[in-house]
């Protein structure tokens, strides 16, 4: 059965992440993966955490897919020591003497080798499986008809994975030293600052200070990035070809990222046909830069890169959040954005389609005041909701 995975940079986005029905998550300890920037886990939420995933049948994989130096191996080692002992159902790792380090010394626990491998030939991924990984994540430049032929080469000797969702590195993951070169901040460390996103002009060296935009409007072009990757329409497909794992990039989106994406996949996943217009209406609502295929179709083209509105956009903004706890059966309410008695927003829920939602005119507070607007300090009561909602307001068409 293929799997759902998603990222968690936060204990709070893994309880999300299990309500939105993802079948397993992936995160990172403060120490040896590559999000420097996530809040990421202390190794108590990661205890809760796996207690959490373990009693709703999921699994959780911690990565340590830095690059280390040779000094670093044995911290790194006690690290992998103290996720084993709590039960992590995986390592993620990249660097083959990671792998081999780890298979040697926790030969219990499954390797899946992670993004920044780059593996794009089933005789790579072999080589993973001889230093003892069981898992390869293929690398975001294979097409689907290269990913099928390398799925019968492997003949079930190992299991693959692909990423469907979320932002691109423009170049091999991880590869790319712009960031180092611009800001001192290392992709492969972790620290990537994500400089293919800025905005760059183009300079003829006997012209200097005469700044020509790269663009074909007038916002302008960002250069290097591509757009967002949503693969919505090749789920049926991969899951046909025997990949073992489909995983949605973002262990620095919010709660409301993790709902939208994982929502609309599970229904795929779950072979619920949903048209391709839809698909792209409910990812929409969400920040992103324009969504296209990637390589999987086939060669990129400009379209790949350039967005109808330069940078990021959502058709909605995220107004309320519901929690897990209620007070005289009404749920609790925290508060993001301004919200207003008696209107209209959209509710999504993990057992339920995006509808609308009217809100009480008054709102009312955990502390009974009644307000006629609420802010982001607010917390309310409404009834109706289950834990782990959203209230957005949808863009106006």
């Amino acid at each position: 059965m293929t799997e759902l995975l998603a990222p968690a940079g936060t204990l709070e986005n893994l309880r999300w992440a299990v309500a939105y029905g993802a079948d397993a998550v992936y995160f990172g300890m403060t120490q040896f993966s590559l999000r420097s920037y996530a809040t990421n886990f202390t190794p108590a939420d990661v205890e809760e955490g796996l207690r959490l995933l373990h009693r709703s049948g999921k699994r959780g994989y911690a990565t340590l897919n830095i690059y280390p130096f040779t000094e670093e191996y044995d911290a790194l080692l006690e690290t992998a020591g103290a996720l084993a002992e709590m039960g992590v159902d995986a390592f993620i790792a990249a660097d083959p003497g990671v792998i081999c380090a780890l298979h040697a010394a926790f030969p219990q626990v499954p390797i899946h080798v992670s993004t920044q491998a780059n593996t794009v030939s089933a005789p790579a991924a072999l080589a993973y499986r001889a230093l003892g990984a069981t898992r390869v994540n293929l690398a975001r430049e294979l097409t689907f008809a290269q990913i099928a032929e390398l799925q019968q080469r492997l003949d079930g000797r190992m299991e693959t994975e692909v990423f469907i969702h979320g932002s691109v590195c423009f170049s091999y993951s991880g590869r790319c030293a712009i960031s180092d070169y611009l800001t001192g901040r290392r992709a492969n460390r972790g620290e990537c600052t994500q400089s293919c996103r800025w905005n760059y002009a183009l300079m003829e060296e006997k012209r200097p200070g005469v700044y020509f935009p790269v663009t074909e409007d007038e916002r302008g072009l960002y250069l290097f990035n591509s757009k967002d990757l949503a693969l919505y329409e090749y789920v049926p497909a991969l899951v046909e070809a025997g990949v073992a794992g489909l995983k949605i990039e973002g262990r620095m989106k919010n709660a409301h990222y993790l709902a939208a994406v994982l929502s609309l996949y599970r229904r795929l996943l779950d072979g619920e046909v949903v048209p391709a217009e839809t698909c792209r209406t409910l990812l929409a609502r969400v920040n992103h830069r324009g969504y296209c295929a990637g390589f999987m179709k086939g060669a990129i083209t400009p379209a790949d890169y350039q967005t109808d509105f330069g940078g990021y956009h959502a058709t909605s903004t995220l107004i309320a959040q519901t929690t897990e706890e209620e007070r005289n059966g009404q749920r609790v309410v925290t508060v993001n954005n301004s919200l207003y008695a008696g209107e209209t927003l959209e509710l999504l829920t993990p057992t339920t389609l995006p509808h609308p939602y009217t809100l009480p005119d008054p709102l009312v507070t955990v502390d009974g005041e009644a307000l006629s607007v609420a802010q982001n300090h607010h917390t309310i009561l409404l009834e109706g909701l289950p834990a782990y909602g959203i209230l957005r307001r949808v863009e106006e068409s």
